[in-house]
């Protein structure tokens, strides 16, 4: 790092940044960026993109004194496939990006492109932590808990998992809840058809009794098996399921939550008496629009890898930009790849005191 680097970023904590991959350009990304430094003095930012664009849009934000730029011209697409990027993408601000943290230049990398790529790049290049199979995406869902949400994972880093999985998921989970939303003692669900513990595939069977055996050493309570009416329930903060159930849970309900934000707004417009109702729960309607807002919860990380990576979604403006830096800087600030990596191994140990033949015992049933 130059000298002018150092002098810019020295004792902050410094958050990697990708310009050049949402749909609203890096105009909205410096424009989060400003709301995130204005709202925390110890915030300092490596930003990746094209310097000629960058420049202007970083001075006048005033942001120069806690940003550096890394000049690089390459941008990756949303429609790029993940090979072709690990092939021909080193001079892309998200091959950028994704270095600083690998290089220590960073404590967390936040991008709102490509999710397939940045996935890929980020196993490749930060390597996944001793003892994880498959990495996980954990995602934030609208919850009636006081703390406000569940964290759910996985969300699609990869469509299956097994029973080991599942465990790894569930203590990765409980840590980014632990770290992320200050709960000491998460309470763990796995996702299932049913309750009943006869329900499901054997694979969750296992897990169920799996992660049930870890939860005292893991300072954690399961709860059981959860149905997908318990994702936004207060019964539980951290839903463990696979990555291909956690994906169409996550599309599902941002699909339900834009049918019912249209049909309000058609309700409302219909009559000239369904537009003074609207004027008259205004206030409500405003405080309902702030709490199920998915701008708030911008951020899917990614879990398991030797560094932390947090995904924005690629239509964020400057409020989703925002919040998943917050994300980063609150994971960051509390050493979160740190702790995950000791409550992986933590699983590991637990892995082996139950032993293989335990599980394949189970399977068979």
């Amino acid at each position: 790092m130059s000298s002018d680097a150092d002098s810019a970023l020295e004792g902050r904590i410094t958050i990697s940044v990708d310009a050049m991959g949402g749909d609203n350009g890096p105009k909205a990304v410096v424009a989060g960026l400003a709301k995130s430094a204005e709202k925390n003095p110890e915030i300092g930012f490596i930003l990746h993109g094209p310097e000629d664009q960058l420049a202007p849009l970083i001075a006048k934000r005033k942001l120069t004194d806690r940003c550096v730029i890394r000049d690089v011209q390459g941008v990756v697409a949303m429609g790029d496939k993940p090979a072709h990027v690990m092939r021909h993408g080193r001079d892309t601000s998200m091959w950028s990006t994704i270095e600083s943290v690998r290089n220590g230049e960073a404590e967390v990398a936040v991008s709102c492109g490509n999710t397939g790529a940045l996935m890929a790049l980020s196993m490749v290049r930060l390597k996944k932590l001793e003892g994880v199979n498959r990495p996980a995406i954990a995602c934030l869902w609208p919850s009636r808990n006081s703390h406000g949400f569940n964290v759910m994972l996985d969300v699609g880093a990869d469509i299956r998992a097994d029973q080991d999985d599942l465990l790894q998921f569930a203590l990765m989970g409980v840590s980014y809840a632990r770290n992320g939303l200050g709960l000491e003692q998460p309470r763990v669900g796995l996702l299932n058809v049913g309750t009943e513990e006869h329900k499901g595939r054997a694979e969750l069977k296992v897990a169920h009794d799996m992660i049930g055996a870890a939860a005292p050493d893991g300072q954690f309570d399961f709860v059981g098996f959860v149905e997908g009416g318990d994702i936004p329930s207060d019964r539980v903060d951290v839903i463990v399921t696979d990555g291909f159930t956690g994906n169409v849970a996550l599309k599902t309900g941002e699909g339900t939550a834009t049918l019912i934000r249209d049909l309000l707004k058609e309700a409302f417009a219909y009559s000239p008496l369904s537009r003074i109702a609207a004027l008259l729960s205004l206030t409500s309607m405003k405080r309902l629009q702030k709490r199920i807002d998915p701008r708030r919860v911008n951020g899917g990380v990614f879990l398991g890898l030797n560094g932390t990576v947090v995904k924005s979604h690629g239509s964020s403006d400057d409020t989703g930009v925002s919040a998943a830096i917050k994300l980063a800087f609150t994971l960051a600030k509390g050493r979160f790849t740190e702790r995950l990596a000791a409550r992986v191994a933590s699983g590991q140990s637990l892995l082996q005191d139950i032993g293989t033949t335990e599980q394949d015992e189970r399977l068979q049933q």
